[in-house]
């Protein structure tokens, strides 16, 4: 009983929490899944947005415009993986593990410090009707966010930018037959996704209010398991059902977190539980892929023999 009513506890943190990561696995989602390219930079596009939208916070800007100012510094970190991948020719991840550690030393100078407080700011929150610090408030708003991102993705995706997107993640080399020009998609698809990874590191910035430089550590792997775990529960046969995964994904793996909170796991305990649930999740996958390969091989017709 006393794991029943801690799980109640934490339900509204759960949601909070899977609201604004959701972000983080939408930013995951369009690079391995639109673009199929391996894109690490949004661990570091999370902490830049968050310092960029702090810095902006601290000279005096609104939360509105502090949390755009940070979105677009994301953009930018995202573009900057493209372009060095176009012009260097050097493996994708490489070049996400080599912007995110630029970023590292970024943030601490656009911050002067490696963390900065935000309690004396005001945030995005203040514009809510009642108490700012209401979990219900905040939570409804940030599903509103979700909502609104998630409708303007599928309306993208739905356009000839987007067609031509997914064109190039399917198949590179039929999208260069059809003159589509790659490295151009490719620049926007990633300065997209880490665009609304800052967006999130900001947002999160925001509701905790403070920034870190370290931020941004092992939230990949979250995007990562929220997206399996959505794509698990509605797949992603279709362009909305690909889309709407990582939200819900998101939403439900911050509840399963509580449900392993409550039942006396520590904080510390939960990264290599993350990892744990996407190695088994991607073993299971690899294993069924494998039986459908082995059960078509078995119901293929035989080849007949002419002559």
């Amino acid at each position: 009983m006393n794991v029943f009513n801690t799980f109640v506890n934490l339900l509204p943190m759960g949601f909070m929490q899977g609201f604004i990561y959701a972000l983080i696995a939408i930013a995951v989602m369009i690079p391995f899944r639109i673009l199929s390219f391996a894109d690490m930079t949004g661990e570091g596009t999370l902490a830049f947005g968050a310092c960029v939208t702090a810095k902006c916070l601290i000279m005096g800007l609104e939360p509105v415009s502090a949390l755009l100012v940070g979105a677009m510094a994301g953009f930018l970190g995202g573009s900057l993986t493209a372009y060095i991948h176009e012009k260097v020719k050097i493996n994708s991840l490489l070049c996400g593990i080599l912007v995110l550690s630029m970023l590292y030393s970024v943030d601490i100078r656009v911050m002067g410090q490696p963390n900065t407080a935000l309690f004396n700011f005001p945030n995005v929150f203040a514009f809510l009707p009642g108490d700012d610090s209401s979990l219900t408030n905040r939570i409804v708003l940030l599903a509103a966010i979700d909502v609104v991102l998630v409708a303007l993705i599928v309306w993208f995706l739905g356009t000839q930018h987007g067609m031509a997107m997914r064109a190039m993640g399917s198949s590179l080399a039929m999208a260069k037959a059809q003159g589509i020009n790659v490295k151009v998609y490719i620049l926007v698809g990633l300065g997209l996704a880490n665009l609304i990874a800052a967006l999130g590191g900001g947002l999160l910035a925001q509701n905790q209010g403070f920034a870190d430089v370290n931020m941004g550590f092992g939230t990949l792997i979250n995007g990562l398991a929220s997206l399996l775990l959505g794509e698990a529960i509605i797949g992603n046969r279709t362009m909305r059902r690909q889309v709407i995964a990582p939200v819900l994904g998101s939403v439900v793996y911050f509840q399963l977190i509580s449900l392993v909170l409550a039942f006396g796991f520590q904080p510390s305990d939960l990264k290599m539980i993350t990892a744990l649930f996407v190695l088994v999740t991607l073993v299971i996958l690899v294993q069924r892929k494998a039986s459908k390969g082995a059960n078509k091989g078995m119901t293929a017709p035989a080849a007949v023999k002419v002559g």
